[in-house]
């Protein structure tokens, strides 16, 4: 037993695993790691060889020589074996085994490695990368942003001591990424990316990245993917002029109900190959549309032909529509043309402000819908068409026919399938969700980056009516990006003063009654009053000759609070 406590104090302060044997193999010494690692409990005074053979330590015995740092390996863990005889004078007694584990030496080592292999990486590529643990201590910088913020040995720093402006440790809090964040830096401007790095739905770390070194260099690449953009969206229009459709229904922007009704209607009437008649004032998206319902028909693969019958003058509209033979009139094409209903042939034709059509022209028009047939102006060669209908208006089509301004059959053959599209000032919700798409679209068109739109702006677009719906929107978000100079952000200052100050709001609206309309003006006066007057309830009322408990009580009933004026 003194063999034993000989080794009892060493025991206690070595992390490696020890077994020890008497020189007739039975177990005498085993540390805790040992147990931990083999399984090992109650094995004092038991055989080592009847629990782990593969250790071989009788061997030792034996041939009363050590084995120095053999590779041993047990239940896929790779160890260091050291195997050493004990003697006492002179005779064997004994031997013991270490157990030093190399697999997580080896791990490190590896990571070790596979980072030295991303530094080298990084570092000639010249990007400026920072990499931090859950603590946001610094464990890896790359050299270009090292020279850039000038330290040399950032590695084991917090980040906010080392990075201006940094919001790496924000996001080890937050646990969300950010990405095209400007950050300002020794005065330089940046565009960045911060992502969490997550195990186990748990943030270790985080990376950081320069996207672009100066917000210029993001313009300046803008506008470069603008231009081949553009020239691209050139060659497309060129090689599918008028014969394609260009947008379905996930261009239809828009989450309200009243829009998302009239999408699912009209995906419903895209199933169907009946005639349809779109409706809606100027600037909602009637062709829109009529662009996605031919998508999402079975002609799709066929082509898609416009005309607007308001654009063209009478006495051409007929040769349009349905073409015309050699020398039909003076001036006539040698060799005829083909008219858009021969062209949309296998397709679909959208007649586009048909409201502007003439009587006359609605009757040669009825007879191709019956007898599915047309002639050329100046022949005599019936061709039959195959063709979809899709007719738009923004006029009253009903009243027109009640006035003797279209012809009631007619009107009866293009209305089998009808969608009314609602203005935007029935679809208020979907004004900043649209501002921002149309921002994009514009801002492309122009060559010129721009970065949103500020809060303030999206209420002041809210506020107005939209007589010109979609369409006047999209000019006000273009006139507001020319007038950007070194702001990127659109603010109330970029739009026009009928938006801004909203002077000739209308109090009155279709479909309310004199109560509900009194309600509304009494609660705008009210609270214009109040933000004239900061708030002050006495003076408010006074200047609305009420009782300051009725000025309460108005309050409360119109939940009236404080709010920012556009």
């Amino acid at each position: 037993m003194s063999l034993i406590n000989s080794f009892e104090e060493i025991l206690k302060n070595i992390t490696d695993a020890v077994i020890g044997i008497d020189k007739s193999g039975n177990v005498i010494i085993i540390n805790e790691a040992a147990k931990r690692i083999f399984g090992l409990q109650a094995v004092k005074e038991k055989k080592l060889e009847d629990f782990i053979s593969s250790i071989k330590l009788n061997r030792v015995l034996k041939t009363g020589k050590k084995e120095v740092e053999k590779e041993f390996t047990y239940n896929e863990r790779k160890f260091i074996l050291s195997k050493m005889p004990l003697f006492k004078d002179k005779k064997i007694e004994g031997a013991i085994a270490l157990f030093r584990e190399i697999t997580d030496l080896k791990k490190i080592e590896e990571d070790k490695i596979h980072l030295e292999i991303l530094n080298t990486i990084l570092d000639v590529l010249n990007e400026r990368v920072v990499v931090v643990d859950e603590k946001g201590i610094i464990i890896m910088m790359s050299k270009a942003y090292k020279e850039f913020i000038g330290c040399e040995n950032p590695e084991g720093k917090h980040v906010t001591e080392v990075i201006e402006n940094t919001r790496m440790h924000i996001i080890l809090k937050t646990g969300v990424m950010e990405i095209g964040e400007i950050q300002e830096v020794q005065g330089n401007k940046m565009v960045s990316m911060r992502i969490p790095i997550k195990r186990n739905g748990k943030v270790i770390g985080a990376v950081g990245k320069v996207m672009f070194k100066d917000v210029s260099d993001l313009v300046t690449l803008t506008n470069k993917v603008n231009r081949l953009e553009q020239e691209l969206e050139y060659y497309k229009r060129e090689l599918n002029k008028e014969r394609t459709a260009k947008y379905s229904f996930k261009d239809i922007i828009g989450s309200s109900a009243s829009i998302q009704a009239v999408k699912e209607l009209a995906m419903k009437v895209a199933k169907t190959d009946s005639n349809v008649l779109i409706t809606g004032e100027s600037g909602t998206g009637k062709e829109l549309f009529a662009h996605a319902i031919h998508n999402a028909s079975k002609r799709y693969l066929g082509p898609f032909i416009r005309i607007n019958c308001a654009a063209i003058p009478e006495e051409l509209l007929e040769s349009e529509l349905f073409g015309y033979e050699e020398g039909a009139f003076t001036g006539a094409r040698k060799g005829g043309k083909k008219g858009k209903f021969e062209l949309a042939n296998g397709g679909t034709i959208l007649l586009d402000e048909i409201g502007d059509m003439s009587i006359k022209m609605q009757a040669k028009l009825l007879r191709v819908l019956q007898e599915k047939e047309i002639e050329r102006l100046g022949g005599d060669v019936v061709r039959n068409i195959d063709v979809r209908i899709i007719a738009s208006t923004n006029k009253d089509l009903e009243m027109l026919v009640r006035q003797g301004l279209f012809r009631e059959d007619l009107y009866f053959r293009l209305n089998v399938m009808s969608i009314k599209i609602p203005p935007l000032r029935e679809r208020k919700e979907d004004i900043s969700i649209l501002a921002k798409k149309l921002l994009v679209k514009v801002s492309s068109k122009l060559g010129k980056y721009v970065e949103g739109i500020s809060n303030d702006a999206i209420k002041c677009l809210e506020s107005y009516d939209w007589p010109g719906n979609i369409r006047e929107l999209e000019n006000v978000i273009e006139r507001a990006i020319n007038l950007l100079d070194s702001d990127l952000i659109i603010k109330p200052e970029h739009l026009p003063e009928k938006i801004t100050k909203n002077k000739t709001k209308k109090y009155f609206y279709e479909g309310k009654g004199l109560k509900n309309i009194i309600e509304e003006i009494e609660k705008e006066i009210i609270l214009k009053c109040l933000e004239e007057n900061d708030w002050n309830k006495n003076k408010v009322a006074k200047i609305l000759g009420i009782s300051r408990v009725g000025l309460y009580k108005k309050i409360e009933r119109y939940n009236l609070n404080k709010r920012q004026l556009c």
